[in-house]
């Protein structure tokens, strides 16, 4: 057993968990943010993305003790003041979701993206960056649309397109 010490969602916290724990299971059973899902354990999915230190990770390959002091942002810790993260709000205006199981991945996936990227983001980058986060369901469109839609928002002279 360890002892991990880190901020999530602002807040510091410190649980013991086996050596071997995954950065996704210590959020989910240790804290009981369950909004951060594991869909393959291997990073080829992108349900379990989180933002460590301000960069996105696949929380379910990153283990638990390389995270130790880390600033580590859920699905959870988007919302501010009550109010939903334009992104989020951009997700359910375009219904950019359907079973809902890669929504979380994929927004802070999308949040990263936006909040990084450098140049310009049109349809056809959001498409290239956010390749290593798979849905089942939705044929990614909407996902686009709703990450264009939020990066116009946030940071209005980055986006070069909007997908209709």
């Amino acid at each position: 057993m360890i002892t991990v010490s880190l901020t999530v969602n602002g807040e510091k916290v410190s649980r013991e968990v086996e050596d071997g724990t995954f950065l996704a299971f210590y959020l989910r059973e240790a804290l009981g943010l369950t909004g951060t899902h594991v869909g393959c354990d291997t990073t080829q999915c992108g349900c379990c993305v989180v933002l460590m230190n301000g960069m996105s990770v696949k929380s379910c390959t990153v283990l638990a003790a390389q995270a130790e002091g880390a600033s580590v942002t859920t699905i959870e810790g988007l919302a501010k003041d009550g109010k939903l993260h334009p992104l989020k709000r951009a997700f359910h205006e375009c219904h950019a979701l359907q079973c809902g199981f890669c929504t979380p991945g994929m927004i802070m996936a999308g949040v990263d993206l936006i909040d990084t990227y450098p140049g310009a983001l049109t349809a056809e980058v959001v498409r290239h960056e956010m390749e290593g986060n798979l849905c089942r369901c939705t044929g990614y469109h909407n996902i686009v649309k709703a990450i264009l839609k939020a990066a116009a928002e946030i940071r209005p002279a980055s986006v070069r397109d909007v997908a209709e």
